[in-house]
């Protein structure tokens, strides 16, 4: 299945386009950084401090942007295919809520175990925060699928309603670690739970890439497989493909991928509503060209707003969890509300 002209044409200008952001975006902050700060002009040397804030801050923070907004975009595609809903996303289903839980008992556990040591709260942080938002969400997933087996007759927008209901469980059960912690623990948690980008490094800044590649390949080489889902299981069914194994494959992919970006930035929402949604009406309903085309709008979204959150409100570093919830709140009710279209 290849692109067609539009498709083609479309695509190209939508990664253009997150290109230019990408790469506009770590010249803009509290303090505008020219290239003459970086790499020198005639008899000015370059400024040693302008271009380490630029090369340790900035660009691996926009890099991490572009890639966590890329895989949303992409999860949410994905499950609004599986579920043929277009109201699913990761927030919604409870898979950002699980994973953030999972997270929260580490960054939780990482507290408890500040007694035996700062080597402790580093391992528990850069290694247990990661599998605990995998078993968070995979735990998501498992409440889901055993209340679409006790209700047999549950339709897609059933259990829609709960991952609604799962994701305000492990909501509130944030909310108890935010109770119960101390001061420097809750600050800590509730600030992570708005979602926010912070990435010192490029080794930081790196760590969102290995989950878009992963969302990025399993939806690519099984778009043909979304495309029939989307049609009702009996057809994709008919036309040989194996739904059980399909849809295991791509619910634990999106479920992985999800939890890897969640434990780095947080739960960001309604970027995996948002972004399918603007990229199907510009490049139609395909999942070969609806895959790159979400992960580029979402990506674009996150650096953009990850811009403004650190810029609109310096010296002030507000959460840009805070800023999609403003722009996907509306959008979530437009959606809603709007006239359904045959």
């Amino acid at each position: 299945m290849s692109f067609s002209q539009g498709e083609r044409s479309v695509t190209a200008a939508l990664f253009a386009a997150a290109l230019v952001v990408a790469a506009v975006a770590p010249w803009i902050g509290i303090r505008l950084i020219s290239p003459a700060d970086i790499f020198g002009w005639r008899d000015i040397a370059p400024d040693l401090a302008e271009a380490k804030i630029f090369w340790q801050l900035r660009v691996p923070r926009v890099l991490m942007a572009l890639c966590a907004g890329a895989t949303f975009g992409i999860c949410g595609t994905v499950f609004q295919a599986l579920f043929r809903n277009p109201l699913a996303e990761p927030s919604l289903l409870g898979v950002s809520s699980g994973a953030a839980f999972g997270a929260a008992v580490a960054i939780r556990l990482g507290f408890a175990a500040g007694v035996l040591g700062s080597r402790v709260i580093h391992y528990i942080s850069g290694v247990a925060v990661p599998v605990f938002a995998f078993a968070g969400s995979l735990l998501a997933i498992a409440i889901i699928s055993v209340f679409s087996r006790l209700a047999r007759n549950a339709s897609d927008a059933s259990l829609l309603l709960a991952g609604v209901a799962v994701s305000s469980l492990f909501s509130s059960l944030i909310m108890v670690f935010q109770y119960t912690g101390g001061a420097v623990e809750t600050y800590k948690l509730l600030s992570w739970t708005m979602g926010g980008i912070s990435a010192v490094g490029m080794k930081e800044g790196l760590k969102a890439l290995p989950p878009l590649v992963l969302a990025f390949a399993l939806s690519f080489f099984c778009s043909a497989e979304l495309d029939l889902i989307t049609f009702g299981d009996e057809i994709a069914a008919t036309r040989g493909v194996a739904l059980g194994v399909t849809k295991r494959l791509l619910f634990a992919g999106m479920s992985l991928s999800v939890a890897l970006v969640v434990a780095n930035c947080g739960p960001i929402a309604f970027l995996g509503l948002i972004a399918p949604h603007i990229a199907r009406r510009l490049a139609g309903a395909r999942h070969r060209s609806l895959t790159p085309c979400s992960a580029a709008i979402g990506g674009t979204a996150l650096v953009i707003c990850d811009t403004a959150a650190r810029t609109l409100w310096a010296p002030a570093d507000i959460p840009v969890g805070i800023i999609i919830c403003f722009m996907g709140a509306p959008f979530f009710l437009w959606l809603l509300f709007k006239p359904r279209e045959r």
